[in-house]
Order: C-alpha cells, then structure tokens, then sequence
C-alpha cells in the first residue's frame, strides 16, 4: 500500500517535471525526488561514462532531457550509493527515494517504471535470497544442487509469467532480466567450493558430479555491457576464480598465493576477450589481491604479469606508481617526518602527533572508501585495540570533508606540499603501522583486510 502511495505521488511530481514538453515526441527524459539529499546533484552513468550531471532544485527534485538516447543498462549515483535503470528512446522515467533507505525506498513511475521496477525488486529479492540461502553452503553437494535447481526453475517461472504479460518488452531488456533473476543462484553455485570448505573445516574442496555447473552452457561471460552489472559482472568473477581453483589449488582464505594470483590473471587473458572487460578483470585481481595481503612484501612475479597482459595504458601507470610506493618505505625503519593539517587549517608534524604511541596510520581517498565504512571499520579496530592511536589522514584538503562518529582531533589533510606525497604517489589507500619509538612495523597495511587483526595484535603487544 505504502509503495502504492509513492508511486501515485510520483506520477504527480511527473506531471510537474514534463507536463509542459509532453509533445516533444523524440526526448528521453529522466528525473525525480530525493529525500535527505547526501549532495546537490545525481550522476547518470553507462559504463563508465558519465552521460550527464542533474542537479537537484530548492525541492530536492531533478530532471535530465537526453537526446539522440540509447536503450540500454545504466546507472545512477547520488552521495556513495548507486543503482541501475533500464532507459529505452522516449522514456519519463521518475524515481523517488529516501537516502536513509536508499534501495528499499526506491521506486519509479512515468513510461518505463514497469521494468525498473521489476530490476529493482529482483536486486531487493536477492539480498533476501543471500542472506536465507547462504545456508545452502553447508549442505553435501547433491542436495545443494538440488536445493539450488529448485531456486532457479523459480526464477525461469518467473521471468517466463512477466514476459507472457508483457509482450512488448525489447530483446535487450528481457536478456537483462533473465541475468537478474538467475545469475545470482549461478554466482552461489560457482562459490560454493570454496564456503563449503569454511562450514565442513576441511581443506579439500567437494567432489561434485559432471552436471553441477551445466548452466555454463547457456552463458556467456564477454558482455561488455553487462560488466558494470554487478549481478553479472560477479558471476563472471566468481567463475573466474574457481576455473582457476580447478587447477590444481588448495582452499585459500585470508590471501592468495603468488602462484594462484598469477594463474587467476592468465585464466582472466585466456577466457575473457573483450578488451575493456579484460583489462578491468586484471587490475582488480592485482591490486585486490596485494591488499588482501596487507603487507609491502611482495612478489613482483604477479605485477609483471600483468604488466605483461593489460592494454589499458592509465591502470598501467597507476599499478606501477602502486608498486614503487611499496617499496619507498621499509619496515624496521624510522618513518619519516612529514606535515599534516588539521580542521582549523593547522599545520602538524607527524613525528609530534606519534611520539610514544603505538600508531595506526590509515591514508584514504574518498574514490575508493566511503566515509561511513571508514567510520565503522575504525570504530571496530579502536575499540579491539585501544592501545594503539588511529589516525584518519585523508589525500586532498577539504575542512568540511570530516567523518563522522570519529574523534576529529584524529582527522588530518594531506595536501600536495606534504612531503607524505613521496610515498603516495598512486594516490591510492595506505596504512602503516608504527610503534612507540616511531619505527614502522608494516609499511603497507590494509584496514580492509582480515590480516589487518593479526597485525594490530602483534603491534600493541610489542
């Protein structure tokens, strides 16, 4: 009822938007309302282009006229979340939401609404499904196959019951929701090895019969335009990675062999062959995987293979500024002075704000971590380990930018006459571990990573 309600709100804040150019029969518009706005404007994205920047009015409202429009999956982002859409020529698609409950709230309405919020409902239905399901990891492999065929026949009735009603959908839409519906069981299953190895405690992966990956069959993983898709683009994820287990490998946990990453790169060149899908594969493999291990002590084997397999000249450049930023710093060394500011655009020296205290310094950038995952992830690691000082020293100089929940007086800007641009000159997340006498003790930490624990622990008993 309450849905019912919003959608009849939003075909009046419809008629308000586009009322006035209804005629203009060859625009595609969209637009909508946003409750408790995180900023003053919403990104409309494909892929990884921004097709156009919509600013939000004194009511919170938006709205984008789009020519010359292709159909197709985007996305669009307003503070750190964001969700796809389904656009097609001609379209007013409307939406409404509230950021304090951004998927949940989110409902559209206008020419187009029907299959988004079909899409949105099935990304709703899937994390309920996850969170019931996961479960099914613990099962033998006959009956989780059993389990999961069950699920998907479900989906497959589904998809088939809203395409019987709804005739007029395009190819390239139905293609889309039949990813949404089925791809996450397909993603499960590719992962179940691995979880069931966690729920049994043994170090063997499950013997499966000839059948249990038969969906393989019917897909595809070279879409080019479905790897923005995250339904998608983790299925051809998870895929990736047990082709590469199937190697011959262990169950691995908490960080990946050098040999395993090495292989899970050529597995990427071999088997993905679009070139942009490929590249991107590739350097989420190298640089997820060095941060996994949370340490600067490297095997260059892994970045020069994919020095050797990426075309894409930008995420080059960046992996090898990753690479010799690692190496700037040593462990057991002294870590060097440099001058950070604070909130009242004060100037400080690192070796002041550290002198006699075990010390956490965690170098972010709003591009790759969310202030609201910062918050929570210090707040966990603070309170584990009280002992130790957690600095927060963020790229870029914002006095407003501040994270919440989190002692200011322990919040720092790094701007670009620091001398603490040495060694971060990817411009990428860093954490060093520093003891009393200021000697570092992990030159390359990650607050992400499960290793982090034991290196926090090891530090504050030293």
């Amino acid at each position: 009822m309450i849905k019912k309600l919003l959608i009849y709100t939003l075909f009046l804040t419809l008629t308000l938007f586009v009322g006035c150019t209804s005629n203009e029969e060859n625009s595609t518009y969209f637009g909508g309302k946003i409750i408790n706005p995180k900023s003053n404007f919403v990104t409309l994205h494909s892929m990884e282009k921004i097709v156009d920047t919509l600013f939000l009015d004194k009511n919170n409202k938006f709205i984008g006229k789009l020519e010359n429009f292709n159909e197709g999956l985007y996305y669009f982002i307003h503070g750190n979340e964001n969700q796809y859409i389904y656009l097609e020529p001609l379209d007013s698609l409307m939406l409404r939401l509230n950021t304090w409950d951004f998927d949940e709230s989110l409902v559209f309405a206008g020419k187009g609404s029907k299959r988004n919020n079909v899409l949105i409902d099935c990304f709703l239905e899937e994390e309920k499904d996850y969170k019931t399901n996961y479960k099914f990891n613990k099962l033998e492999p006959k009956e989780f196959k059993r389990k999961t065929d069950s699920l998907i026949q479900l989906k497959i009735d589904s998809y088939n019951n809203y395409i019987e009603n709804n005739p007029e959908e395009t190819f390239g839409f139905k293609s889309l929701l039949k990813v949404a519906l089925t791809y996450p069981i397909y993603s499960r299953i590719e992962r179940y090895p691995i979880v069931y190895t966690k729920y049994s405690k043994t170090k063997e992966f499950p013997k499966t019969d000839t059948d249990f990956y038969n969906y393989r069959k019917e897909i595809t993983i070279n879409k080019d335009s479905l790897m923005y898709y995250s339904a998608y683009s983790q299925y051809v994820k998870n895929y990736l990675y047990n082709i590469t287990y199937s190697l011959g490998y262990k169950p691995m946990t908490n960080e990946y062999s050098t040999n395993f990453t090495n292989d899970l790169l050529k597995t990427i060149d071999a088997t993905v062959c679009t070139p942009e899908s490929k590249n991107a594969f590739l350097k989420q493999t190298v640089i997820g995987h060095f941060y996994r291990r949370s340490t600067c002590n490297i095997d260059e084997k892994v970045f020069n293979t994919f020095f050797d397999l990426s075309a894409n000249k930008k995420d080059l450049k960046q992996v090898r500024l990753l690479l010799n930023d690692s190496k700037y710093l040593k462990k057991d060394t002294k870590i060097p002075n440099f001058t950070l500011i604070d909130f009242t655009n004060g100037n400080h020296s690192i070796s002041k704000i550290i002198k006699n205290k075990k010390s956490c310094l965690f170098f972010w950038n709003p591009e790759y971590f969310s202030k609201n995952y910062i918050s929570s992830r210090v707040k966990y690691l603070s309170e584990k380990f009280p002992e130790i000082q957690f600095l927060q020293l963020k790229f870029g100089y914002d006095s407003l930018d501040r994270i919440d929940n989190l002692d200011i007086k322990n919040q720092f800007f790094i701007d670009t006459k620091s001398e603490a641009n040495n060694f971060l000159t990817s411009k990428m997340p860093r954490t060093i571990l520093v003891s009393k006498k200021g000697i570092i003790k992990n030159s390359f930490a990650s607050i992400s990573s499960k290793n982090i624990i034991f290196q926090l622990k090891e530090l504050s008993e030293k």
